[in-house]
């Protein structure tokens, strides 16, 4: 397998992983007779916190994306960094394991989906949906928070320190930590409105895992709502790429 299709299965490992974990704490809070059940938002927050360190870690060999907003993002930021055929590829793992890693937090529930008596909760593992449905607003949200995603994620790479070889400088050094604790801190902080999808693989792929999946009582797949947690965070990634490019070297020289 060449160069490109390892990254390809890299990235479908890493948001297998990513959605496995995620939707997995959903699970656990969520659905009836679970141990986890009534944890609270503040669970979910530091569960998706965790599945972003485990799959970032996971991923390496791609370098992690496990998200279309930050292919797209960093692509913006540098196009040169990838071709526009890998940005394509990456994206294709991305939803391909974010489909397969909800079809296994399933399997791991099932007799508890089957308990649920609520669709609402069934649905909720697999995908966002906002606190107050207005879809102009629940956009600004999904692009204020993945903007904060990209853009400090471009900024892991441009803090102070010396690179070595295979080995980056400042926070990026650290791997998947400073990632994991971000998604922690936009969860905490953005995320009551619209459950801060700021993926759009994974809402979307989790979600067509629900329509298509043999699940008991499981009602609609809300797609009614399904674009919002594709184009908000979309549309935060690239506003990310392109203000990092001006605003990122201001604040590293404002800091000398």
């Amino acid at each position: 397998m060449d160069s490109l299709g390892l990254k390809f299965l890299s990235e479908i490992v890493g948001t297998f992983l990513l959605i496995l974990l995620g939707t997995g704490v959903v699970a656990n809070v969520a659905l009836a007779k679970n141990k986890g059940v009534n944890g609270g938002f503040l669970m979910v927050t530091f569960g998706w916190g965790f599945a972003v360190f485990v799959g970032v870690t996971a991923a390496y060999y791609s370098g992690a994306h496990l998200n279309p907003a930050v292919t797209i993002g960093l692509w913006v930021h540098n196009p040169s960094s990838m071709p526009i055929g890998t940005v394509f590829v990456y994206i294709a793992g991305q939803l391909i394991g974010a489909f397969l890693g909800a079809v296994g937090c399933w399997f791991a529930y099932k007799q508890h989906f089957d308990a649920e008596p609520e669709a609402a909760n069934k649905l909720g593992v697999f995908s966002t949906g906002p606190a107050i449905r207005s879809y102009g607003w629940n956009i600004i949200t999904e692009v204020i928070g993945t903007f904060v995603l990209v853009f400090v994620v471009i900024g892991f790479g441009q803090q102070p320190g010396t690179a070595t070889a295979g080995s980056p400088a400042g926070l990026a050094a650290l791997g998947a930590l400073p990632v994991a604790i971000l998604v922690i801190a936009i969860g905490a902080s953005l995320g009551g409105p619209t459950g801060y999808a700021i993926n759009p693989a994974r809402d979307l792929g989790p979600r067509i895992a629900h329509a298509l999946l043999p699940i008991k009582g499981k009602g609609s797949s809300d797609w009614a709502y399904s674009w919002v947690p594709i184009v908000g965070p979309i549309i935060g990634g690239v506003l990310a790429g392109l203000l990092a490019n001006p605003l990122l070297p201001v604040i590293a020289a404002a800091a000398q």
